[in-house]
This record gives structure tokens, sequence and C-alpha cells, in this order.
């Protein structure tokens, strides 16, 4: 034990290298590290002494690692994040089988919290925690154990397990369809408010591009409420405001208690699917798999 604490140079000083080289500033990492400037660049100074040779260039208003302090720095980060994990470990209450799920509003709302208590009453050993909210989250920093996503399965930070596709088709309240009578033809839709939810993701289709894929012009100024939300789009349908988009494995439930229907057998498929994913770095906690196994077996995937 004395020959490897002789090799390894001082704690404090990698503690402030480490974050100088992720950071790529002695500015950022004195802030993170809630020290000076000054004494992150003496700790620097110390180790490239103790080195014998520097671990940074210093540019102008920049620093650069050098070709030994990318190597260093990769070690340093791999060792570090082995330790956190460790110690997490071993300190985590082993009484707590807590499972932190993250899942976007709408899918949580009208999917997950519906059906979860079934999962529960099953395992009623597993505590749960959702985590709902529509930003993009990273599930290695972000302490999740498992998240529902809407893509294509291609995420840096997880591993993906398909779940299920969508279709996708207009619905209404019973009352609003009472109230304008039966569609007969695709082309009528656009005479009625189609309520529309603004979202930045391209994976989502709209109204434009669901009618575009049955050859029907969309409205060319449209009367139907804009949401923020799904959900809200959702809700503004169930209070007859006029016609959304149903995405089926969001709406099932609405249909089959009857407070919404569908108002024809027109649908699309949806270029992506649902997944749930994994962080890959982090060991997986054992009734992550329990969870897992039930996601599969209520969506029906095989």
């Amino acid at each position: 034990m004395a020959g490897l604490r002789r090799k390894l140079p001082p704690l404090t000083g990698m503690t402030v290298f480490e974050a100088a080289a992720r950071l790529g500033s002695f500015t950022r990492a004195a802030a993170e590290l809630g020290v000076t400037q000054a004494a992150v660049s003496r700790q620097i100074h110390l180790l490239e002494e103790a080195f014998g040779f520097p671990l940074f260039r210093r540019l102008h208003r920049r620093i650069e690692l050098t070709e030994k302090g990318r190597l260093l720095s990769s070690a340093t980060t791999s060792a570090f994040n082995l330790i956190a994990d460790t110690v997490s470990d071993i300190t985590k209450d082993e009484a707590s089988d807590e499972l932190a799920i993250s899942a976007t509003v709408a899918f949580s709302h009208f999917w997950l919290l519906p059906k979860i208590s079934a999962f529960s009453r099953t395992y009623p050993q597993v505590k749960l925690r959702i985590i709902t909210q529509d930003k993009s989250t990273d599930i290695e920093s972000d302490d999740i154990d498992l998240a529902i996503r809407y893509g294509n399965g291609m995420w840096p930070d997880g591993q993906a397990e398909f779940l299920f596709d969508d279709e996708i088709f207009p619905v209404c309240s019973p009352e609003y369809l009472r109230e304008i009578g039966e569609i007969s033809t695709l082309a009528e839709l656009v005479q009625y408010p189609l309520i529309a939810n603004d979202t930045g993701d391209p994976t989502w289709t709209g109204w434009n591009e669901w009618l575009a894929a049955f050859s029907v012009q969309g409205p060319k100024r449209s009367t139907g409420l804009r949401c923020s939300f799904y959900t809200e789009a959702i809700y503004a349908a169930l209070n007859g405001q006029g016609i959304a988009l149903g995405w089926k494995r969001l709406v099932e439930d609405l249909l089959n208690q009857n407070r919404l229907v569908r108002l024809t057998d027109a649908a699309i498929s949806t270029r992506n699917g649902y997944f749930v994913v994994l962080p890959r770095r982090q060991k997986k906690k054992e009734h992550a798999e329990l969870l897992v196994r039930w996601l599969r077996t209520s969506s029906g995937a095989s």
C-alpha cells in the first residue's frame, strides 16, 4: 500500500485537475470547487512540477490539454466515475427499492399513471418515483433508473428497448360529434376547429402532416385552439372545443370510457415508437427488470 501511495499524485491536485480538464477553464473549475482561480492555478502548477511536464497549454484567454494531459484526464474521469458509482452503491439505503421513472407529461398522464397501480399491486415492495417533464433528460446524470421515450431508439445516454408503436386519428367528445353530425369524408374535417399543440419535436405528427397523408389540404387559416401541450389539446377536445389528433396509445382509456370518440377509420402509423431506456453506465437495479417486463406485458410487446 505504501508503494501505491508513492506512485499516486496528491488527490487534492487531481480533483482540481479533473475539474479544470473537464470544464476547459481554470475559472469555471474554481467556481465549481468553491475556491479561487489562483488556488486552481497553484494546484495545477504543483502537479506539473511533480510530473515534470505540462498538463495544459496556456493560450490567450483559454487553456488546452497537452497530449499527456489528455491521457491523464481520461484516466482521472474514469477513476472518479468508478469511485462515485461505488460510493453510491455502498451508501444507498438497502431497504429502499425506489425506482425513478422519467416520462413526458402526456405519456405519464394518459398511459402510465392509469396503469401503474397494477404494477404496485403486484410488486408492493417496489417504491416508485415518477418524474414527469417534457424537456430532455439525461438518465446518466439525472439519477433516473429508466425513461420512457418516443423516438427512433437512438439515444446516447442509454440502451433502448422497443415497447410499441402508435397510430393517429381524429377524436372529439361524443357531445361535439352529435353537434356536428357524422363526418363522411376527410375533406370535411377542415371545416371544423382543429385543435393543435405547439411542439419543437420533429417526430411529432401535426394536422398538416396527417391530412397530407390522405391528400387533403390543411386549412389556410385555422379556426381551432392552439395549445402548448398535448394534454391541453386532449382536454380541449374532451370539453367540446373541436377535433384533436388522438394518439391511440394515449387516448385508448378515454375511448373505452366513451369520453372521446373516433371520427373515422382513417389513421396513420407513427414513424417512430415508444421505448424504455435504461442507463448504460449505472448498475441496473434489480427491480428495474421487473418494471421493464411489466411495461412490455402491459403494452402488448413480445
